[in-house]
């Protein structure tokens, strides 16, 4: 406490010492710079990479929560109509009504337009499915946007 009272007495007097000292104190070195800089670019090194999975993993949960939203509706579309939209009408017939359709209740989506994968595709409608014992095929391309390799089962929504 005695010295912060010596301080401020000369300081107010205009003591070179405490100029000196307080000039010292004002800024940063260029050393202290390089190093912040080398810690921060360390940092971001090592969490971007980290940060930028986690991103690609949230596509595919969305992509697979997608997948199963338009299955529940064509399933609702199913009830209405007594089968699923073939291939060709796709899930265009969630929102127009199909021609030569009667019993038609829709438009099972909101909006105009057939939602997309999270990557900006279409997704893939095929019914009655490639795949023994299910009715439709309904699945997202990833963000290839094209067939790959073999599907993942997870991304794959049939019935």
């Amino acid at each position: 406490m005695c010295d912060t009272l010596l301080r401020r007495a000369l300081k107010r007097v205009g003591h070179p010492a405490v100029k000196d000292a307080s000039r010292r104190n004002d800024g940063f070195t260029l050393l202290e710079l390089l190093v912040v800089l080398a810690i921060l670019g360390l940092l971001i090194g090592l969490v971007a990479p980290a940060v930028m999975r986690q991103f690609g993993s949230a596509k595919e949960k969305i992509a697979q929560q997608s997948v199963e939203r338009l299955a529940t509706i064509l399933d609702m579309y199913k009830l209405d109509m007594g089968n699923y939209p073939t291939t060709d009408q796709g899930l265009q017939a969630l929102l127009t009504q199909p021609q030569g359709v009667s019993h038609w209740d829709g438009p099972y989506l909101k909006g105009d337009k057939v939602p997309e994968d999270p990557w900006g595709h279409p997704f893939v409608y095929r019914s009655p499915s490639e795949r023994p014992g299910h009715e439709f095929d309904l699945y997202s391309l990833g963000p290839a946007g094209h067939a790959t390799g073999p599907q993942d089962p997870s991304a794959i929504a049939s019935k």
